[in-house]
């Protein structure tokens, strides 16, 4: 089904004000500063605001919106029916993750899952690309294919809708009242698979100098030498877990007072000299580049045998946060080539 741009935007603007469909908040992409500027950010929709839907990433992952960085668990938060647009590939790819984490048969946060009961998430292809995007590099691709409740392929003044859930589902019909939508042709998908390659084109481009291999059992066996060469720019600022959408190590603290038991739990990040510090002072990774090393297989190891997924959806955003300059992409590519004694 197609749409015009215009009129799905006032739409959103329509359920933001008016609670249609009961939503109580729609967030939506716009521009962070000047406009010229490419990177965008969440933000609730006002009658003013001009949805930037087909850019790339946000700066912060869609993570935020659901595991914040500071949250009360008890008394728990009000939780809200929710609107989120624009969410992009990699964002939706690191939602599963989180779901398989915090969401299954032997454990279930209450606070995340109503937050995502309650939001429908209408992803968008990617247009654009940024120079630290590397979805590619981990299978993924600029555009979502599974897991989503509805998507949005931009054709000209339109958008071109799929749907992937029974929340799309009751969004068409509740769309279908306040706008005019028409069936998609021939010539409108023809032009979303090609858009959809050329941005393909773009990530392979700026990638290409970072190709590797797939055999991330490689990580664990690479030299300890290279990791901690690797860490001596690293200021264990905790910037690039804090960024990244599939990181959810919390802390809890009590914040209780004479009147009333509360709990507040807070990010924790694993590249923070107190990280796992147990009774005793004690730490299971004292050093530096023991904390460096352990969110690489992370991501690769301990979230592949724990999900069956790697736990990095090529996002970027640890490389541009990233104090000390590293480049993600390059400390990989180093430590899957061949361990030395094993060629």
């Amino acid at each position: 089904m197609i749409v015009k741009a215009q009129d799905f935007t006032a739409f959103l603007i329509k359920c933001q004000q008016e609670s249609i469909g009961g939503f109580e908040q729609v967030i939506v992409p716009r521009k962070s500063g000047k406009p010229e500027e490419k990177q965008t950010v969440f933000e609730e929709i006002k009658p003013d605001t001009q949805p930037v839907f087909h850019s790339f990433r946000t700066i912060d992952p869609l993570r935020t919106l659901f595991y914040f960085s500071r949250e009360t668990l008890l008394p728990a938060d009000k939780t809200r029916k929710r609107l989120i647009v624009g969410a992009k590939a990699c964002d939706i790819a690191a939602m599963q993750i989180l779901d398989r984490a915090l969401i299954n048969d032997d454990f279930i946060d209450p606070v995340y899952k109503a937050w995502r009961d309650k939001t429908t998430i209408i992803s968008a292809d990617c247009l654009d690309v940024g120079e630290s995007c590397h979805c590619t590099l981990v299978d993924g691709k600029p555009y979502v294919t599974q897991n989503y409740d509805m998507n949005l392929s931009k054709v000209g003044d339109s958008f071109l809708i799929n749907v992937g859930s029974k929340k799309g589902e009751e969004l068409v019909k509740l769309l279908q009242e306040h706008s005019t939508l028409v069936q998609a042709k021939g010539d409108e998908k023809d032009r979303v698979k090609k858009d959809r390659k050329d941005v393909e084109a773009k990530l392979n481009k700026i990638n290409a100098n970072f190709k590797r291999s797939g055999d991330y059992a490689n990580l664990r066996k690479s030299d300890i030498e290279g990791w901690i060469d690797d860490q001596k720019k690293c200021v264990g600022c905790g910037g690039c877990t804090n960024i990244c959408p599939t990181c959810y190590c919390i802390i809890i603290n009590d914040d209780s007072n004479d009147k009333e038991f509360i709990k507040v739990r807070t990010t924790d990040s694993c590249q923070l000299h107190g990280y796992a510090r147990v009774a005793g002072g004690d730490s299971p990774r004292q050093k530096m580049y023991q904390r460096f090393r352990n969110r690489y297989l992370c991501k690769f190891d301990y979230m592949k045998s724990n999900f069956d997924t790697i736990g990095c959806t090529g996002c970027g955003r640890c490389i541009d946060v990233c104090a000390g300059e590293i480049d993600f992409r390059e400390v990989v590519q180093k430590h899957l080539q061949t361990p030395k004694g094993q060629e």
